[in-house]
């Protein structure tokens, strides 16, 4: 596969990448300041109408680097034309999704941008949980952009509510995150029925991913024709404060209560790992006088939706999820994330702490860790490349003899770094990890959120 990267130099303005005036307009309304990297670098390709391989960490404004070019496309193809030649259930680009918050939310970014359009671009976002006949209903007539999860999409193909033979513009959001969730057979089968990168009328494929496994080269390798590739670190990481607070088993639960107590966040987004421990956790900080709602597969997509949308508007202030909400869900100023459990995959640890210090906010991602999670937040530490100073909150101190006899038994290579060896004291405090004490202000050396 054939790649090039464009540079791209102090381009620090929308007006600057070839978009038209109504995007630029809206764009200025919404208060968008600059690009991101990713933008600045990927914009200009896509207008160009290169195929795309575009690898940046969460929150970096993956999708109006692809909604807006993609919308300017189509607002000039319908403007070159004295009427449009598409009937029945077409599709003119077609941007697939891993989980259904995710579809309704770029479906909702990309109406946003297209506002000074006149209603002249018709998005329509289908996903499982809710009735496929409204949205059998929405796609009457065919529309310009489809955003859609694979297994709705095919179910409603094969109801013959709509055809891929037109689309132009294919685009793979989180693609990683689809193939790891048992996508492969519904993106093989939907790629078979869309016209070929290299057919009579070829179409632009455009690929984003947090990560590229072997499933994503070899998903790319097939897919793309000659693409630009882009690899883009976001400058604004450090505005997220990564933080990990030992405590001992069974300690974890009044930890976060008086956590959330003692800091009165204003919104706080909590990790679990399975949807029974969001209802647990619910119901324990409810009896410390703790309200919290629960975000989970197992509530309808309509309960789901008003919970995301209430934590979004700030009327819930604490919200326990599983990893539905760890990908793409753009909580706009969350100031706090927390894992209450660590999560299982070492790169799900990243996705879930990249809900917070979005766009340049400062955020703080917290971890609770008793002795049994020691040795995984060493595999997290060790897979994404960072090294995290252990804390403990005081009222809450670690059972130090137990901290010392766990390090001693891991392997020489997971032991936390320590300063050389002494003698006396300073010996016996080389045998434990180095723990440092934190009390009220947890932002320390940093600036608060408001």
């Amino acid at each position: 596969m054939s790649t090039d990267t464009p540079q791209v130099t102090e381009i620090a303005k929308f007006n600057e990448l070839g978009l038209i005036p109504p995007l630029l307009a809206r764009l200025t309304e919404l208060e968008y300041q600059q690009p991101t990297p990713i933008q600045a670098h990927a914009i200009p390709s896509i207008l160009a109408g290169r195929d795309l391989i575009a690898g940046a960490n969460t929150g970096s404004g993956k999708t109006a680097t692809f909604a807006l070019p993609l919308l300017q496309k189509l607002f000039k193809e319908q403007g070159e034309k004295s009427s449009t030649n598409h009937s029945g259930n077409y599709v003119s680009a077609l941007i697939l999704v891993p989980t259904r918050e995710l579809a309704k939310q770029v479906a909702d970014s990309v109406r946003s941008y297209a506002v000074h359009f006149n209603g002249q671009i018709k998005t329509v976002a289908v996903f499982g949980g809710v009735s496929a006949n409204t949205q059998m209903l929405a796609l009457r007539g065919g529309t310009d952009i489809l955003v859609a999860t694979p297994g709705r999409l095919l179910d409603l193909i094969t109801s013959n509510a709509i055809k891929l033979d037109r689309v132009k513009t294919l685009v793979l959001d989180e693609a990683d995150r689809m193939l790891s969730l048992g996508f492969t057979e519904e993106l093989s089968a939907l790629l078979a029925l869309m016209p070929k990168a290299s057919g009579p009328t070829p179409k632009q494929t455009l690929l984003f991913s947090a990560t590229f496994p072997e499933q994503v080269q070899a998903l790319t390798a097939q897919l793309l024709n000659n693409p630009v590739e882009i690899q883009v670190q976001n400058s604004d990481t450090s505005t997220l404060v990564q933080r990990v607070f030992t405590v001992n088993k069974g300690q974890k639960t009044a930890l976060l209560a008086s956590l959330i107590k003692q800091h009165q966040w204003s919104q706080v987004l909590i990790f679990v790992n399975a949807k029974n421990s969001c209802e647990h956790l619910a119901e324990k900080l409810s009896k410390r006088g703790i309200s919290a709602e629960v975000f989970h597969g197992d509530k309808g997509q309509g309960a789901r939706n008003r919970v995301l949308e209430a934590f979004k508007a700030g009327e819930v202030e604490v919200l326990i999820a599983t990893d539905i909400a760890a990908r793409g869900l753009d909580i706009e100023k969350l100031p706090v994330v927390i894992n209450f459990d660590l999560p299982r995959s070492p790169s799900d640890y990243m996705h879930r702490i990249g809900r917070s210090g979005r766009a340049g906010e400062v955020g703080l991602a917290l971890s609770l860790i008793d002795h049994e999670d020691y040795h995984h937040f060493k595999v997290i530490e060790k897979k994404n490349k960072i090294r995290l100073e252990r804390e403990q909150v005081k009222g809450f101190e670690v059972n130090e003899a137990l901290v010392a006899s766990l390090i001693e038994s891991l392997p020489a290579t997971d032991k936390p770094m320590a300063k050389p060896e002494g003698t006396g004291k300073k010996k016996a405090k080389k045998k434990r990890e180095t723990i440092s004490s934190v009390n009220a202000d947890i932002w320390s050396g940093y600036s608060k959120p408001k």
